[in-house]
């Protein structure tokens, strides 16, 4: 330690610090595989757009967003809805693909009749692989996709599919085919792959009994059946598991090996559901990092 002067004269010490050794930089890592999720947002956090990427961070892909539509929504229900302008949702589907590129798109919510066509357009062009969740209803029963937006999904969305993964109310939306047991879900997936998809996941977990799926391009089927939980905290499931299913293909899986290693995400998700609010809690997207 050196003195140091100070302006009356005195002398007070002075602390000679070390170098500071540069901590050694990694070269940079290749890129992760890109996901790009077309949807809404939910405010609460729980589905839409921000459940597809806490998915995609949990399969350590990178999630890139198109917000089509803008919901006031918690625990409790959706309070509000409003459709972006086709311009908006237009350029950051442009601004994404021709930059940054994908590697797998999912797409929930799309509203409006002219936003489900205007993302078929858009996807017509991306030569990669296409979850279609053709999410109807919210999981509080709220309306989330307008009527005359019902055939463009049949007509216009559903050939593009590598996926689909409709719920059994969708099914009855976009085929008429009630589901009432395990037995009606083979003529229920034959209606939905007759719209144009490759593959169809038939999600039967509203029935009685065991939680059980169907999984079939039609020449190929696969029941996954797997024990119900009773669980009330169950919002953002068919979200998650969409994701989850585009994450894995583009980490280069086939459909029934991505279909798979989603189905034992949301399971455990699902079986760590926690409370928000007074209604209905998310599944934990983040269980894997908190056991």
């Amino acid at each position: 330690m050196k003195p140091e002067e100070t302006h009356e004269g005195s002398e007070r010490p002075v602390i000679e610090s070390a170098p500071v050794a540069a901590s050694p930089v990694a070269p940079p890592a290749a890129a992760p595989p890109r996901v790009l999720t077309i949807a809404g947002s939910d405010s609460g956090g729980g589905a839409g757009i921000q459940a597809d990427l806490k998915t995609m961070l949990a399969f350590g892909v990178h999630g890139m967003s198109a917000v089509v539509a803008v919901t006031a929504q918690n625990s409790l229900g959706v309070h509000g809805v409003w459709d972006l302008p086709a311009e908006a949702v237009r350029a950051q589907i442009r601004a994404v693909v021709d930059d940054i590129g994908v590697d797998a798109v999912k797409t929930g919510m799309l509203s409006s009749a002219a936003l489900v066509a205007l993302v078929a357009t858009e996807l017509e062009r991306v030569g990669a692989p296409i979850v279609v969740d053709p999410v109807g209803v919210s999981k509080h029963g709220d309306p989330l996709l307008a009527p005359d937006a019902v055939d463009v999904v049949r007509r216009e969305l559903m050939p593009l599919a590598t996926i689909a993964t409709p719920n059994l109310d969708e099914v009855r939306l976009l085929t008429g085919v009630a589901v009432r047991d395990e037995t009606d879900l083979p003529r229920a997936a034959a209606a939905m792959l007759a719209l144009g998809p490759r593959w169809v996941l038939i999600k039967g977990g509203h029935l009685p009994g065991d939680a059980v799926d169907l999984l079939t391009d039609g020449s190929t089927e696969i029941l996954l059946r797997s024990r119900r939980m009773d669980r009330r905290h169950t919002h953002g499931t068919g979200c998650t598991l969409a994701s989850a299913i585009a994450s894995r293909m583009a980490r280069g899986d086939s459909p029934t090996q991505a279909v798979r290693a989603a189905k034992e995400y949301v399971s455990g998700a699902l079986a760590a559901g926690f409370p928000l609010g007074a209604g209905i809690g998310p599944v934990d997207h983040g269980y894997r990092h908190r056991r």
